[in-house]
């Protein structure tokens, strides 16, 4: 099965732009042009990506987002934000509401369907990674299952994006080892690594942090160096 796109921007001629680039590498593209189509257009299929321009008509995009992030059934897919807004402000605002990535107008369309690719790439090797790990991981109030993509603190599961969780992975794979921001940047966004802010990092872990809750202290800020995950003992149980 096709891969399925929804591009949800007021711009009718940038959409069958964007349409027509898609299609030609063979994606399934469906449009919307105002917020309040989004959800709507989830009942026949979920997309496996969603392209969101940040000013539509009715709803703003980071809304949209927040929503998008905040429902189970839609958490976990990846967003590219659209915008004319070039400011550091803007993108750090996109990044703290679980946007994948941002691409500022006007852009190339070719660049856009790299970008695009880039990111179904990295989840479906994620996926096929996880999938080859069936071990839970306890990590102090941490119990994360890579297999299932859950992490819980405590007994309470907790939502994460496939950003979100990528770098909680790349902290725990060295528990109380400092993680410098260019590695967690190459840990998470490997061959596109060059094109991502240090600040989105901060972000992230930002939004991934607020989400732990109770267990938000075991990621600590370096000064000047990065992020580490702090526990007072790791253990990974043998396969039984």
């Amino acid at each position: 099965m096709k891969e399925r796109i929804l591009v949800v921007d007021d711009e009718k001629d940038l959409v069958n732009l964007v349409r027509y680039n898609l299609e030609k590498e063979g994606f399934e593209v469906d449009c919307a042009y105002n917020g309040s189509s989004v959800e709507a257009d989830f009942q026949s299929r979920l997309p496996d990506l969603i392209i969101l321009d940040l000013m539509l008509p009715d709803r703003s995009g980071y809304d949209i987002c927040r929503d998008l992030k905040a429902n189970p059934q839609t958490k976990d897919i990846p967003i590219i934000m659209l915008t004319a807004r070039s400011s550091e402000y803007n993108r750090v605002t996109g990044f703290e509401c679980g946007v994948e990535d941002y691409v500022i107008k006007p852009f190339s369309p070719r660049e856009l369907t790299l970008r695009v690719k880039a990111i179904l790439a990295r989840t479906a090797g994620q996926r096929n990674r996880l999938q080859s790990d069936s071990n839970m991981i306890q990590l102090g109030q941490l119990s994360i299952f890579p297999d299932e993509f859950r992490v819980l603190v405590g007994q309470q599961e907790i939502p994460l994006t496939h950003t979100e969780f990528k770098i909680l992975m790349a902290l725990v794979a060295q528990p109380n080892r400092v993680k410098t921001r260019e590695q967690i940047l190459e840990a998470v966004w490997q061959e596109d690594a060059e094109s991502v802010m240090d600040r989105t990092v901060d972000a992230q872990v930002k939004r991934l942090r607020a989400k732990l809750g109770e267990a938000r202290d075991m990621v600590e800020t370096v000064r000047g160096l990065g992020y580490r995950l702090k526990v007072a003992e790791a253990r990974k149980p043998a396969p039984v």
